[in-house]
């Protein structure tokens, strides 16, 4: 059995954010500082590790912090009330920071994502060739592979995420598509090379 005074307030969050007029700005008003506070405390713990720092930081937790209430706010029925509620609230504003900062990073760096760098795909694969000779052939066979047995854009999602490592959301706006989308793409491709490569004696089967 919960707290009785933690479910009274769980209630008063879900029935003001979910009412129309002045309970539900009043609500929004009321949690939206204590978001932009995790958002802050999040982006900072985050801001070394991309080289983040000043107004861009501050930016970036904002927006998290803006779009945590709103997908609060459309997703009240998802709430169980297993937790507090603002303990609930609190994941959707550090899964946004995460989003956005490495967005941001990525759009810093200015790579573009079909850039084909072969030179790492061994470690994609788990495999570790032992001298260079080894590397370069089997990073000839991936991309004869790629170009052979993929779709235009099952190489561009591969190459992207898998090559050049870009996140998939960040990836999903380039491409204006979804995460699960590209996700399905994405599976498809391996399945697809991990076959000719076995074919071709490069990967043992069941690898």
């Amino acid at each position: 059995m919960g707290d009785p005074e933690t479910d009274r307030e769980n209630r008063r969050w879900v029935r003001d954010l979910a009412a129309a007029g002045p309970a539900r700005e009043a609500a929004s008003r009321e949690l939206y500082p204590l978001l932009l506070r995790i958002a802050i405390t999040e982006a900072r713990r985050r801001a070394p590790i991309l080289e983040l720092d000043g107004p861009e930081l501050d930016d970036i937790a904002r927006q998290a912090a803006a779009d945590a209430l709103m997908a609060v706010t459309e997703r009240l029925d998802r709430f169980r009330g297993e937790a507090r509620f603002t303990t609930w609230a609190s994941k959707f504003v550090i899964f946004n920071v995460a989003t956005k900062m490495n967005r941001h990073f990525w759009r810093r760096q200015d790579v573009p994502y079909d850039r084909e760098d072969w030179s790492k795909i061994a470690s994609r694969f788990d495999v570790g060739p032992d001298d260079e000779a080894q590397v370069r052939e089997f990073a000839a066979a991936v991309s004869a592979a790629v170009e052979e047995n993929l779709s235009e854009r099952q190489r561009i999602v591969f190459v992207a995420t898998v090559l050049n490592g870009m996140p998939m959301d960040v990836l999903a706006d380039e491409l204006g598509s979804t995460h699960n989308a590209l996700y399905k793409v994405l599976f498809d491709a391996r399945k697809k090379l991990r076959a000719a490569l076995v074919a071709n004696g490069y990967l043992a089967r069941g690898t």
